[in-house]
């Protein structure tokens, strides 16, 4: 067990869930001395339910001192909640998982946080700004497919729009419109008899419209007094007399005008005064400077990860679990944290560091990633997107404007706000959760394009489950992947435009009823290769070799960086992968290029405690490029006759020609609600076609290969595997997969090879040479060759993969239940397994989902020696 997880699970043993600052290394995830944090609310049970439906899926909560909180909903500008106490109930996914890392969120939206205190007032899910005679309690935007869900996103224009929350000294002010002119709100605490008041403090702009604020619900249970404060003479506002609602009336008013409210638990507040709109300059809350080193990898391949160190022990002792980074012009980088938090970074670029961290903003709401757009910064989080400013140039954020929040965003655990990227035409794509348990949204598992104002979104795809994407920023090609579970049988990348329908469906709808046709992925991704799969990138302005402007691909479970080769020789785009490195010691989730160096910078850390074969629980890697000859290879293309390979590296003519050296398989998946697919035959049968490789010829410039094979066919999935050398002899083993929809014909002239005919004459199965060493070395190159890598690791993980770990597997005692009892992994035991792997099935592993196939006929009995020594030495 990790060291940190053990000192956590120590921790925790004796504690609560809400773990004091004095009994961690870490401080409360709250911070006392910053004005507010976004979070979801749910105020349904205070008050005895006076409003049932007060559930805010979008919520700013304002620490107002003397542990007075309030809980303002940016959507329909209203306050959900006026209460005294400890903040809010710990049951979020960043709060919750803050000292439990490993500890999975759960799906649905409840639990949510709670107010932890005494709740002096609420409201409904009604504007708390309208206009008319009388208030509305009814809900004015359009409804969800699921007409109870609350999150519908924000309210029209024309009735107020959240603009942005300002620090000012210690405290914020609001500012949003209400019917079409500016209102700015800042709240304070005063004191009436030793006890605390709540004050509202407006001051609203002119406006030809009389306007009505709802301050809350009147409560019989509740001694709550609500006051209206006015400067003298003036008549800019009136509390009216209404037996449900406290409420004022605004009329319409020609030059800027003042009020406040008071909410008391004590009674009504005598004279009461506005306040004037405060202008004192923002407090600089975090001045100090962390710095770190980098270590450099020592490794001698083309692509290397070098470990930035992060800022884990800081004055503030705030955890870093770094999710994204970004960077500007100059080489500045801006690392976002799923607990709020935006650091600034200096000297990335540098070989060892040192690297300087500053914190630059905090209070958002559970961010997962950001976007720089002309020098701006861009965070999304569940509240929407938010561009922070430095107005007065201190190096901190001191207003965050809410640029968008055109879409909707309901209380879901798992409505994530996963992905922004920036589109041609300063436009933005988002990609948003889609495992919706309670309700269904409008927009959970969906891509948006949002405008390049903010003020529009629209759809691109949806029918996603846990989407996650890239954009290419010069032509706007819009790429996503998802994650493999109910509807999706493997792990697929997509390309998403014109509103198409991706397969998904929520287990509140009917099983497998599809709203519209399901497209095609580029290309399927085996789940044991690609589990969880994450972000896509384009490696534009990059200084990697020959990894520029191309694009890749991570993987989080078993973190890795894929080359995603796209390929439109067909009649449709396809797509092939294959690994660049899998040398990060945390999971990835996703990054950018450093203009400063043009090497690829990744950030990730553990998300929900999805289950991650990775050392640590977050990082920050630079992938560096070493300038050593790469072998990962440009060019992956099934073709009629086989499946042409391109290297950027001459190879060595013996190696590339001898068609042993190749492995070969298809198979397919089954769509349906169950959680994903096994590996099925033509037949439907679990396991694998096995592809023998005819004959193999190299290119005249002999940096490609063309591999004949006599019965390509379009299927769901293929593998290749290559087991060669470069010309300088250097040995290198590896896998591409793809998903062939169509096999465009071969033009051997056409492709560098000149005037040859492919040998489709007789299959030659790898398994045929007889000669094979019988070494541990060997077994290593054929644990490669034929994808073996897939589904069982060589090093102990954190998750369970489709087959077991095969360090230490050899003499470990295996039980299948009581009708074989306990069985020895000894030789025979391994034998048995590659050539009747059904034969001994541990329990929980259902034969249907067993989707190793039969290697008798694919493997020679040397070969299968040599696998079982290199299984013997894994120790």
């Amino acid at each position: 067990m990790r060291i940190r997880a053990l000192l956590t699970a120590c921790c925790l043993l004796a504690l609560p869930s809400f773990l004091p600052a004095s009994e961690s290394r870490l401080a409360d995830w709250v911070e006392p001395d910053f004005p507010f944090f976004s979070s979801v609310l749910d105020a349904r049970k205070a008050q005895d339910r006076l409003a049932p439906k007060n559930l805010t899926p979008r919520g700013l909560v304002l620490n107002l001192g003397q542990d007075c909180w309030v809980c303002f909903d940016t959507d329909l500008l209203r306050v959900a909640a006026v209460w005294r106490g400890q903040g809010v109930t710990p049951r979020a996914l960043a709060p919750g998982s803050y000292y439990k890392p490993d500890e999975k969120s759960p799906g649905g939206q409840f639990p949510a946080p709670e107010p932890a205190g005494t709740v002096w007032l609420v409201n409904g899910i009604y504007p708390g700004w309208q206009t008319g005679a009388r208030p509305s309690l009814d809900d004015p935007r359009e409804p969800a497919p699921t007409p109870e869900e609350v999150g519908r996103g924000p309210l029209s224009e024309e009735m107020g729009r959240l603009q942005a929350v300002r620090l000012v000294g210690r405290s914020v002010v609001l500012e949003y419109t209400a019917g079409g002119a500016k209102v700015s709100e800042w709240l304070s605490v005063a004191d009436q008899a030793g006890q605390p008041v709540i004050v509202r403090n407006f001051q609203l702009e002119p406006s030809t419209r009389a306007r009505l604020l709802v301050l809350g619900l009147k409560s019989k249970s509740a001694p709550t007094a609500v006051s209206l404060g006015l400067a003298p003479g003036s008549n800019a506002a009136e509390l009216l007399n209404d037996d449900a609602l406290w409420v004022v009336r605004v009329p319409a008013n020609a030059v800027p005008v003042r009020f406040c409210a008071a909410i008391s638990a004590g009674g009504p507040v005598a004279n009461l005064t506005p306040r004037a709109l405060p202008t004192e300059a923002p407090v600089r809350r975090w001045p100090q400077e962390v710095t770190t080193r980098i270590k450099r990898s020592t490794a001698s391949d083309a692509y290397v990860v070098d470990d930035v160190d992060l800022p884990t022990v800081n004055p503030w002792r705030r955890d870093i679990r770094i999710a994204d980074i970004q960077f500007l012009k100059d080489g500045t980088g801006f690392g976002i944290t799923i607990d709020g938090d935006v650091w600034k970074v200096t000297g990335l670029h540098s070989p060892a560091g040192p690297v300087h961290w500053r914190r630059f903003a905090s209070g958002l709401h559970e961010p997962m990633t950001l976007v720089v757009r002309d020098e701006q910064l861009y965070a999304f989080d569940r509240n929407g997107i938010w561009r922070l400013h430095d107005t007065n140039g201190d190096g901190e954020a001191d207003v965050h404007e809410l640029f968008s929040n055109a879409f909707a965003q309901t209380a879901d655990m798992r409505e994530f706000p996963s992905a922004i990227r920036l589109a041609p035409d300063g436009e933005f794509v988002i990609a948003k959760g889609g495992q919706q348990s309670t309700t269904l949204g409008k927009h959970n598992g969906s891509i948006l394009r949002i405008s390049a104002d903010g003020r529009q979104a629209t759809v691109l795809g949806y029918g996603f489950r846990q989407p996650n994407l890239g954009v290419n920023v010069r032509t706007g090609l819009v790429l996503a992947s998802d994650q493999q579970g109910q509807y999706v049988p493997s792990t697929p990348l997509h390309i998403v435009r014109d509103a198409q329908f991706y397969g998904f469906l929520s287990p509140k709808l009917p099983r497998e009823k599809y709203p519209a046709p399901i497209a095609d992925p580029l290309t399927w991704i085996p789940h044991p290769v690609d589990s969880s799969a994450i972000s896509l990138l384009w490696l534009f302005d990059a200084k990697m070799g020959p990894l520029n402007d191309s694009l890749v691909h991570l993987g989080f479970r078993r973190p890795e960086l894929f080359r995603v080769l796209l390929n439109n020789r067909g009649i449709k785009p396809q797509a092939s992968v294959v690994s660049v490195t899998r040398a990060f010691e945390f999971p990835p989730l996703t990054g950018s290029v450093n203009p400063a160096d043009g090497q690829l910078y990744i950030a990730g850390f553990q998300v929900l405690g999805w289950g991650t074969d990775s050392t640590r629980i977050a990082g920050l890697g630079r992938v560096r490029y070493t300038g050593a000859p790469s072998v990962v290879p440009r060019d992956v293309v099934p073709m009629d006759q086989g499946v042409l390979l391109r290297f950027d590296v001459e190879l060595s003519p013996e190696q590339a020609t001898d068609p042993k050296n190749y492995s070969l398989a298809s198979w397919q998946y089954q769509r349906t609600y169950k959680y994903g697919s096994p590996q099925l035959t033509a037949d439907g049968t679990p396991g694998m076609d096995w592809l023998g490789a005819s004959s193999a010829y190299l290119s005249k410039d002999g940096r490609s290969v063309f591999v004949g094979v006599p019965r390509m066919k379009p299927v769901m999935q293929m593998r290749v595997g290559w087991s060669i050398a470069t010309k300088s002899g250097k040995k290198f083993e590896e896998n591409a997969y793809f998903t062939p929809y169509d096999l465009p014909k071969f033009d051997p002239v056409a492709e560098g090879f000149g005037n040859i005919a492919v040998d489709l004459s007789s299959e030659i199965a790898v398994a045929k040479a007889a000669t094979t060493p019988e070494t541990v070395a060997e077994g290593r190159r054929l644990y490669q060759l034929f994808g073996c890598l897939g589904c069982h690791s060589i090093e102990a993980q954190a998750f369970v993969q489709v087959g077991p770990v095969w360090k230490g597997l050899y003499g470990k005692t295996r039980s299948f239940g009581p009708d074989i009892g306990d069985v020895t992994a000894d030789e025979a035991y391994l034998r048995e397994s590659i050539l009747e792997p059904t034969a001994k099935i541990v329990p929980g592993f259902a034969k249907s989902d067993a989707g190793m196939p039969s290697y008798a006929g694919v493997l020679t009995d040397p070969q299968i020696n040599a696998l079982i020594l290199f299984i013997k030495s894994l120790k």
